[in-house]
């Protein structure tokens, strides 16, 4: 019970209540008012929801500023810069499952509002073993430096082409498991029909919504094997950890639309994650080394190098049409 307490106390009770009252306002906004009837999103909606979601994000990130001071309010909004950055990533691979399952764009949203309930747990479970492993193990910290370095040269020298879904591991044991419905049924995850193995009774049947909603779930978490440890370099507090962690992924559903509306336009994009992730990786094991970079300066190299790729992508592909 210590151990728990020292790992998910470190801040007052009351402000997880007041964290977590926030995200279940904003899930009960999304699903029964903005999700109320099905209906497909556009850039410009997309723009403006997503301007919600980094306004509540950075006026949470002012509370934490007056309640717990400045070091670690630049900590949650660096926290919150890297994730929200290296979740973009998150955008390709989504548009490619929506893409192969053929899943209608007024249909999309619903699965990746659900996907956050998921999200809120999965991400919950990697951060407390992160904080477990840390507090308990601070030689850990070696580990993910080196890993956050390894990854950023791999994905500097790496062309990552085009993956194919028809090969995916995990959604051929779902179509030899499970029993899977060939089309789109509206809105629905799971539906009765007769059982195909010939009995007389209903049997359930998953619609490509659900399939959809496992496999975005799965990248989400393959993604946060990147975007933890790259956040517990910048911070090892719990707190800040999850909540700029969350209030990240909240955000970047709603700006699913209108980045996969522009992604041919973000091709050297990764190319500044990467380099995030080797600055990330080398400020950890600097500081395993008695060197600490400041947390503005993280903060600023940071977004300038998220700024840098951007603006380079932006710059390079003008003029460019959507393939």
């Amino acid at each position: 019970m210590d151990f728990f307490n020292n790992v998910f106390w470190n801040a007052p009770i009351w402000a997880w209540c007041l964290f977590f009252g926030i995200v279940v306002v904003l899930m009960v906004f999304d699903l029964g008012v903005l999700n109320k009837t099905d209906h497909e999103i556009g850039i410009a909606e997309s723009l403006w929801l997503s301007a919600f979601y980094i306004s509540v994000a950075l006026i949470f990130g002012g509370w934490v500023w007056y309640e717990f001071g400045q070091q670690k309010a630049i900590e949650y909004y660096t926290g919150f810069l890297v994730e929200k950055s290296l979740s973009m990533d998150n955008v390709f691979v989504f548009a490619l499952i929506f893409g192969f399952l053929g899943i209608p764009r007024i249909y999309q949203y619903r699965v990746l509002v659900w996907g956050i309930l998921a999200a809120l747990v999965l991400r919950g479970i990697f951060i407390g073993l992160g904080a477990a492993l840390v507090s308990q193990f601070s030689w850990i910290l070696w580990f993910f430096g080196a890993f956050l370095l390894f990854t950023g040269v791999k994905m500097l020298f790496t062309d990552e082409g085009a993956t194919d879904m028809d090969k995916n591991p995990l959604l051929n044991w779902m179509r030899k498991h499970m029993n899977l419905t060939p089309k789109i049924e509206g809105n629905k995850f799971w539906i009765k029909g007769p059982d195909p193995k010939g009995s007389n009774k209903l049997v359930w049947f998953a619609t490509p919504l659900f399939v959809a909603l496992v496999l975005v779930n799965v990248a989400d978490i393959i993604f946060a094997v990147d975007s933890v440890p790259a956040i517990f370099a910048i911070t090892q507090d719990p707190f800040i950890v999850y909540t700029s962690n969350i209030f990240a992924i909240l955000g970047l559903r709603a700006l699913y639309f209108a980045l996969a509306a522009m992604i041919h336009r973000f091709h050297y994009l990764k190319y500044a994650l990467a380099l995030v992730l080797v600055f990330i990786g080398a400020k950890i094991i600097l500081m395993m080394l008695g060197i600490k970079i400041p947390a503005v300066i993280a903060l600023t190299v940071t977004f300038g190098l998220i700024a840098g790729g951007i603006f380079y992508s932006m710059y390079r592909t003008r003029g460019q049409a959507a393939v």
